[in-house]
């Protein structure tokens, strides 16, 4: 009888081979670069500080977009986290040299955990419910705490507030935090990691199953996972990483208000999550670009900034519901299959046109603000470098015929680029269809 030989399992074992994702890597080396070479090209004026806010505003947005695109959680008090945790680093600030000592660089991390202990407080009642509810609970959370702030002056500062001086303790290898330029590459090196870390949140199976919450919480309990401590543990990671934005902004700022704790804070960065796309990672990263544009930059100039940004979230609104992520990714995807040479051209007939309309709305609402509301100053107002007497006809018909001008080139061209963009998705779809199969 002839020996039976047994097979090593070991022998037949296959290796495999996992590719390293090189265009991740570029991505966050991309990334990074881009922080540390950003206030050489942005130098001049009050360039840097903007970039700072920039930086803060995007980690509040990442951490909320952990709740609403992440976990389909709207959230109108996330301001109260971000406020509470700003609180608390600077009162930690203050408290340097009266036996407490933490460094500068350290006080996002104060933040951080004051933001996670108010997670875990306020988490466990909001969280309870789901949807509408859910919102409801956080809009009475948030103008709760705010109006605490105004009742204990005695920590919120009062209306005043609570200011503080971030050139604290001894310098690190020569770095006082005075200059601005060392605050930016603070908030940048938090900026970096918090966004690693969040990345890193969506793979790992906390984040994966809070996926399947938003989009089916029934099967989730049918597979045996509690809805409700999902969501829960998420909103204090959020609150973690939104203590931090706030000690950042009280580095940045050296003040902390009730105004951080308000639902106007709130419904701000509800508004710029939005208008960047809460269906990508990134979106939040383009909506602060873009609120941190309108809230900062325009109001220095103009007192209707108020109005354009709420225009701009309504075209968002209408045309763009996935955000301008959306509109950035479909672009990429019609370059990345060789058909934007046949969409550039339509695209720019109607790209022309909505430029001159808004200059022409733009034009109208600076001449009726100057009338209504500056009038006490005279007559004449200054738009786009130019001087116009609001009192005679002539502005006020011209940014008329502007407007009508390209209204009516915009419902001239619009059809055309409409029927040639679904023309080449169709292609696109089709493609991909072909190649599943």
């Amino acid at each position: 009888m002839k020996p039976t030989h047994i097979a090593n399992p070991r022998r037949h074992r296959t290796l495999t081979y996992a590719p390293l994702n090189l265009s991740r890597y570029l991505v966050w080396t991309c990334f990074a670069l881009v922080l540390l070479a950003a206030p050489l090209v942005f130098s001049k004026g009050a360039a840097l500080s903007i970039l700072c806010v920039v930086g803060t505003v995007t980690i509040l947005g990442l951490s909320y977009n952990m709740l609403l695109g992440q976990g389909g959680m709207l959230s109108f008090g996330h301001a109260v986290y971000s406020g509470l945790g700003a609180f608390f680093a600077i009162h930690t600030m203050n408290q340097v040299g009266t036996g407490i000592h933490v460094p500068t660089s350290l006080i996002p991390l104060v933040g951080g955990v004051a933001g996670m202990f108010f997670g875990v407080l306020f988490g466990y009642v909001t969280t309870k419910k789901s949807g509408t509810t859910f919102a409801m609970i956080t809009l009475g959370l948030v103008e709760l705490v705010f109006a605490a702030s105004l009742m204990f002056p005695g920590f919120f500062g009062g209306e005043g507030g609570v200011t503080t001086n971030r050139v604290i303790g001894q310098p690190f290898l020569g770095i006082t935090f005075g200059p601005q330029i060392e605050v930016y590459y603070l908030i940048a090196a938090w900026l970096f990691a918090s966004t690693v870390a969040m990345f890193a949140f969506t793979q790992t199976p906390l984040g994966r199953i809070l996926n399947a919450v938003r989009d089916n919480p029934e099967r989730v309990e049918f597979i045996g996972y509690d809805t409700q401590w999902v969501r829960y543990l998420t909103l204090i990671l959020s609150a973690f990483f939104a203590g931090v934005s706030g000690a950042l902004g009280a580095i940045n700022f050296e003040i902390v208000s009730a105004e951080n704790v308000s639902a106007i804070r709130s419904g701000a960065i509800l508004l710029f999550v939005f208008i960047g796309g809460i269906g990508f990672f990134f979106g939040p990263l383009v909506g602060a670009v873009v609120g941190v544009f309108f809230t900062v930059m325009l109001s220095e100039y103009t007192a209707a900034w108020q109005l354009y940004l709420g225009l701009f979230f309504i075209a968002v609104v209408r045309f763009a519901p996935g955000g301008l992520s959306s509109l950035l990714m479909l672009l990429l995807r019609v370059a990345k299959f060789g058909k934007f040479s046949r969409l550039w051209k339509p695209l720019l007939a109607v790209a022309i046109p909505a430029v001159f309309g808004v200059l022409g709305l733009v034009f109208g609402t600076e001449l009726l603000y100057h009338l209504t509301l500056e009038s006490a100053n005279g007559s004449v107002t200054r738009v786009f470098g130019m001087q116009f007497d609001t009192h005679t006809v002539t502005p006020w018909l011209a940014a008329t015929v502007v407007m009508l001008a390209a209204y009516a080139s915009y419902r001239r061209t619009q059809p055309v680029y409409m029927a040639e963009w679904d023309e080449v998705n169709a292609e696109i779809v089709a493609h991909l269809k072909r190649g599943t199969a």
